[in-house]
């Protein structure tokens, strides 16, 4: 997979969790995780490469706080647009 995107989970019309993709190869699966506060997990392949970050809490996620988190992996920002089914709700 080559570009990010965000799948979430709904139950009665509201968020219940959420799963950040990020850039990986095929067949790439989570060797590891670490917790990130608020509401976040990073799960990284066993090469160490950020594979994806779970958003546990999606009702504390801010965009701020996300793009924090991608810095320090050294991905690039999100934006709203990329947050908007999480953020809207």
């Amino acid at each position: 997979m080559k570009h990010r995107y965000l799948e979430v989970t709904f139950r009665h019309g509201r968020p219940i969790a959420a799963y950040y993709y990020l850039p990986r190869s095929a067949g790439q699966k989570s060797a590891r995780t670490r917790r990130v506060e608020p509401g976040m997990v990073i799960d990284f392949a066993a090469d160490d490469q950020a594979i994806g970050i779970e958003i546990t809490a999606p009702e504390l996620l801010s965009l701020q706080e996300l793009n924090a988190v991608l810095e320090q992996l050294g991905h690039a920002p999100a934006t709203e647009a990329d947050l908007a089914p999480v953020l809207a709700a």
